[in-house]
């Protein structure tokens, strides 16, 4: 299941304040020119995520995050085997129509606001549960696998 971000904004119901702020964020780390846009994106990125993250990790980033984008997070059935880093990227771009360039600044943009709300501890544990490279993903150095 994917949320189909194309829902007309005025049949949405009010976001929080802190979804808000989150995508200001994300606005201005990816240089979205409206909010509606920032919107798109983090909807899209965090179904992503979610089809990917299980157990712990899973609950605790959806704890962490505005209740909007817990939501989208959660709402996902995560796949068995998590898909790699360019793996993950290319079905993001298939899914959107977006160039595989573009999807991979969305990632970055809203990886940085997710990692703002949810630490460097929970983001060390989830990277720990993704196949290897996808800490570029989230704008940091590759993990040691023997940590």
């Amino acid at each position: 299941m994917i949320t189909d971000v194309r829902v007309p904004l005025e049949r949405k119901q009010p976001y929080s304040t802190a979804y808000e702020q989150m995508l200001e964020k994300v606005r201005y780390e990816g240089a979205y020119p409206t909010r509606e846009r920032a919107d798109e994106v983090v909807r899209l990125v965090l179904a992503g995520l979610g089809r990917q993250l299980t157990g712990d990790e899973r609950v605790d980033l959806a704890a962490c995050l505005p209740l909007e984008a817990a939501r989208v997070l959660t709402t996902q059935i995560p796949n068995p085997q998590p898909l790699g880093d360019w793996d993950f990227v290319k079905d993001l771009a298939a899914r959107s129509g977006a160039s595989l360039a573009t999807t991979r600044w969305d990632t970055g943009s809203v990886f940085a606001a997710v990692t703002a709300h949810a630490g460097p501890d929970l983001i060390t544990r989830t990277l720990h549960q993704l196949p290897t490279g996808w800490a570029l993903l989230f704008g940091q150095a590759e993990l040691n696998p023997t940590a």
